[in-house]
C-alpha cells in the first residue's frame, strides 16, 4: 500500500476545531478524516483483501469469558451441527442482552503475532499508531498522555450484531473509543446502527453507517451496534479501537 498511496489524516481538518465537542458531549463526528485516496485505498483493502475471522463469546468451565476467534477453515473443520450449537449458544446470550457476533481481523494481534506477513493491512496499524494520527486522537479528545491506538477491521454482515454495553478499561488505559467508518450507501433500514442510550436505556442518538467519518466517544457511554438486517445489500464496514495510555512497550 505504501507504494501506492500515502497514509494520512486529511490535511485539511483542524482537530481543535472538534475538541470543543468532544468536550461537551463526549462524542464527535468527524468528516473526511482521511484524504480521499487513502480512505478509498483501506475501503479496497477490508472490503477485499482481508482474511475474515468469525468472533463471538463463549463461556469457559471455569466460569470465565473466552473470545472465540474462528478463521473459515476453522468453521469448516468443525462441522454445521457443532457450530450451530455454538451460535444457538451466542443468540441465547444475546437474548439476556449481553454478545456479540461478526467478523473480525485483530490488527493489533496480528501485526505482534506475526499473521500474513507483508500484508498492507499491518501498514494502517502502523499509521493508526503513527505520531500524525494520535497526535490528532489527542487534540480532539484532550489527552496528552495517549501513545498508542488499539485497533481491528470488522465486518457486520446480515444477522450480526453488538449487544448494548460500556467499554471495560475505561479508568485503566481507554482513554476514548473510535470507529472509523469505510461504509459507501448504507441504508438506515438495514440495521448495523452506533446506538447510544439514556440512563433509562431509551435511545438518545443513533447513527447510519458512514464513509470516511472517524467517530470518537466515552466508551463509558452505553452504546451498542443494532443488528444487521438479513436484506441489507451489503457489508459494514468499519476500523474500530481505542486511543490509549497505557505504557508504549505494554
Amino acid at each position: 500500500m505504501a507504494n501506492e498511496v500515502e497514509l494520512r489524516v486529511n490535511p485539511g481538518l483542524d482537530p481543535a476545531a472538534f475538541a470543543p465537542a468532544y468536550a461537551r458531549d463526549k462524542l464527535v463526528r468527524i468528516p473526511d478524516v482521511f484524504a480521499p485516496e487513502t480512505a478509498d485505498a483501506i475501503e479496497q483493502l477490508l472490503a477485499r483483501h482481508l482474511k475474515w475471522r468469525l468472533v463471538f463469546p463463549e463461556p469457559t468451565p471455569g466460569g470465565r469469558e473466552n473470545v472465540a476467534i474462528l478463521s473459515q477453515e476453522d468453521i469448516a473443520s468443525m462441522g454445521r451441527q457443532a457450530m450451530a450449537e455454538r451460535m444457538q449458544a451466542v443468540m441465547q446470550r444475546a437474548q439476556n442482552n449481553y454478545g456479540y457476533l461478526y467478523q473480525a481481523y485483530p490488527m493489533i494481534q496480528a501485526y505482534i503475532s506475526g499473521w500474513d506477513p507483508g500484508h498492507p493491512i499491518h501498514q494502517v496499524t502502523e499509521f493508526l499508531n503513527s505520531p500524525e494520527f494520535l497526535e490528532f486522537g489527542r487534540a480532539v479528545i484532550g489527552a496528552d498522555t495517549i501513545t498508542k491506538a488499539d485497533a481491528q477491521a470488522t465486518l457486520y454482515a446480515r444477522g450480526n450484531f453488538l449487544t448494548r454495553h460500556t467499554d471495560e478499561g475505561h479508568d485503566l488505559e481507554r482513554r476514548a473509543a473510535y470507529t472509523i467508518g469505510l461504509t459507501r450507501k448504507w441504508e438506515p433500514d438495514w440495521g448495523g446502527l452506533l446506538t447510544f442510550f439514556d440512563d433509562n436505556l431509551d435511545i438518545s442518538r443513533a447513527f447510519v453507517p458512514r464513509f470516511n467519518v472517524l467517530s470518537i466517544f466515552d466508551g463509558r457511554m452505553m452504546h451498542s451496534v443494532s443488528p444487521v438486517s438479513p436484506f441489507a445489500g451489503t457489508g459494514r464496514y468499519q476500523i474500530t479501537g481505542w486511543f490509549r495510555d497505557d505504557p508504549v512497550g505494554g
